[in-house]
């Protein structure tokens, strides 16, 4: 039987997409340094709170309400999804108090990271509305604001409290079986974002974010119920660590990884804890 003719140049192909791939594995598995996570935090703060409150601003400036109520919370889940799936790996993309709080809560994230990653947080907030009131006028017209009923802002936190143990047991749950910069958490994240905020918007506005809120309540000098949308989230943050610690005990290193950010091996190709 004749062996076939090996080609070279195959040969030195295959071998440099197999070196190719390594070196990006290895680059993306890395540790990245703080100051790389602040920028993403910052960055992805930032526009979450421009497409979040720039429908308020927006429908306000244009005027007879073009954004629908729907198209104004399935658009933050969408650009929370894009945004995992991006950035995700560099961060961790907590892109909110509540969530940064949770992971520190269940051990999972280093304290001395906690208090950089609020401040560049609230400046990424700070800035986007800043942004909308310098383009549009009337930033306050973006923020979030309990319903206007008798007895409207312990209706609006607890929803916001119920809302947010949600979300972040999502986030954790997902951070702990695939880690969240995966595919499942881009979708089950930005799915949940978007579908809280369909039935429970008309409440509370569906903020689940303190940095959301209160970027809008500085720039515009407003503050209505502002302490509802701190104490919400900070107490269904606290829910869901209890939930998860109860339900699956101690954290895994792959919960910690996913926490503090880092990239998933590419399809195909095993990670260097593999071995």
């Amino acid at each position: 039987m004749v062996e076939p003719a090996i080609d070279p140049d195959a040969e030195r192909r295959a071998s440099l997409g197999r070196r190719y791939f390594v070196r990006f594995e290895e680059d993306t598995l890395r540790q990245r340094p703080l100051w790389i996570r602040l920028i993403i935090e910052f960055l992805g703060t930032f526009v979450l709170v421009t497409v979040a409150a720039g429908s308020g601003v927006i429908n306000h400036y244009v005027g007879n309400d073009p954004i629908s109520r729907t198209s104004a919370v399935i658009a933050p889940g969408a650009v929370v999804m894009a945004m995992i799936y991006a950035w995700g790996p560099l961060s961790g993309l907590h892109i909110n108090p509540a969530v940064t709080f949770a992971f520190f809560a269940r051990g999972v994230f280093p304290s001395k990271w906690v208090v950089p990653y609020w401040v560049v947080q609230f400046a990424g907030t700070i800035c986007a509305a800043l942004f909308l009131e310098l383009m549009f006028g009337d930033v306050s017209t973006g923020g979030n604001y309990p319903i206007n009923t008798p007895g409207g802002e312990w209706k609006s936190l607890v929803m916001e409290t119920v809302l947010t143990a949600i979300l972040v047991s999502i986030i954790l749950n997902t951070a702990t079986g695939a880690r969240s910069i995966g595919h499942n958490a881009a979708i089950a994240v930005g799915s949940t974002v978007a579908l809280l905020g369909l039935f429970a918007s008309p409440i509370s506005g569906a903020s689940m974010n303190p940095a959301r809120t209160l970027g809008p309540d500085i720039v515009g000098n407003d503050y209505t119920g502002w302490w509802v949308y701190v104490a919400g989230p900070v107490i269904g943050a606290a829910i869901a660590v209890a939930i998860i610690g109860a339900v699956r005990g101690l954290p895994d290193k792959e919960e910690r990884e996913a926490a503090e950010g880092g990239a998933l091996p590419m399809t195909g190709i095993s990670s260097p804890d593999s071995h």
